[in-house]
C-alpha cells in the first residue's frame, strides 16, 4: 500500500482581480523527496508556494499538507514547514546564538543552537554578527533557522543564488543531507543543472500552468527521444568542474 503524499494540491486557482495568476495546477510532493517547482518569472511557482506556506490565499481549490487542510487548519501547517528566510529577515547586529534563542522563543520550542550550528558547519562563527557572514555563509545560516522548528517541510527559495561554485556545491550537501535525515525539502531554483542533480522530481510551471511533472532523467530522456539533439558535443565534465578541482572542494569561508 503506497503511502499518501506528504502535500496534494488540487486543482489550485489564485486570481489577482481579472489576471489568473495560477490556472488550476494539480500536483503532489512525496515525504522525504526533494522536489523542485521550477519556471520562469511570472510564471506562478512563488505564488503557488506562498499560498502552500500560507503566506497567501488561494481563490480556490484544495491543499493538503500532511493531511491537513489548508483552509481548516492553517496554524498547525504552519507548525510543521520551514520556510526560508531572506537575509534581510534577520537582525544584522544579533549574533547567530542570539538569533537562534530569537526563533526558539518565537516557536516556543527546544533546541541547541550549537548543535543546529553545527548541522551547517558554522560553530565557529557562533558569535559573529549576522551581517559580518560571507554570502554562503548567510545562506547556511537561513537554512538552519528552517530547521528550528523541527519541521515534516521545509522550503526553500532559490537558495544558491549568487553563490560561487564551492559554496553552491556546499550547499547541494547540506541540503541533500537535510533530505537524508527525513525531512522533505521543496525547493525553487532557477539553475537547471542545480535542479537536476537535486532534485528527486520537478514540476516545470508556466504561464500558470504545469507543462511538465516528472524525474529530472525522465524528462530529459522524454526530450531526446522526440529526436533532440545538442548542437555541441557534451562533455564528460564542464568548466564548473574544472574550477571545483583547481581550487577545492573542502568548505571554507564562503
Amino acid at each position: 500500500m503506497s503511502k499518501a503524499p506528504i502535500i496534494s494540491v488540487q486543482n489550485l486557482v489564485k486570481n489577482y482581480g481579472e489576471f489568473q495568476a495560477v490556472k488550476g495546477i494539480s500536483f503532489e510532493v512525496q515525504d522525504g523527496e526533494i522536489f523542485g517547482l521550477l519556471g520562469p518569472n511570472g510564471a506562478g511557482k512563488s505564488t503557488t508556494l506562498e499560498i502552500i506556506e500560507t503566506l497567501r490565499e488561494k481563490t480556490s481549490g484544495t491543499v493538503l499538507v500532511n493531511g491537513l487542510d489548508l483552509d481548516k487548519s492553517p496554524e498547525a501547517i504552519k507548525k510543521i514547514i520551514g520556510v526560508q528566510l531572506q537575509t534581510a529577515g534577520f537582525y544584522p547586529n544579533l549574533n547567530l546564538t542570539e538569533l537562534i534563542h530569537l526563533f526558539v522563543g518565537l516557536y516556543q520550542t527546544d533546541i541547541d543552537p550549537i548543535a543546529l550550528l553545527e548541522k551547517v558547519n558554522l560553530v565557529d562563527k557562533a558569535k559573529a554578527k549576522f551581517k559580518e557572514l560571507s554570502g554562503g555563509q548567510k545562506q547556511r545560516f537561513s537554512i538552519a533557522t528552517t530547521l528550528i522548528n523541527k519541521p515534516k517541510i521545509i522550503f526553500l527559495d532559490e537558495p544558491t543564488t549568487g553563490l560561487d561554485p564551492q559554496a553552491r556545491r556546499n550547499l547541494w550537501d547540506l541540503i541533500k543531507e537535510i533530505r537524508d535525515n527525513g525531512t522533505t525539502v521543496i525547493i525553487t531554483t532557477h539553475y537547471m543543472d542545480e535542479a537536476e542533480i537535486l532534485c528527486d522530481r520537478v514540476a516545470i510551471i508556466d504561464s500558470g500552468k504545469i507543462i511538465a511533472i516528472n524525474t529530472p532523467n525522465e524528462l530529459i530522456d522524454e526530450l531526446v527521444a522526440t529526436g533532440f539533439e545538442k548542437v555541441k558535443e557534451v562533455k564528460k565534465a564542464n568548466l564548473e568542474d574544472v574550477f571545483i578541482a583547481r581550487t577545492g572542494r573542502a568548505l571554507r569561508e564562503d
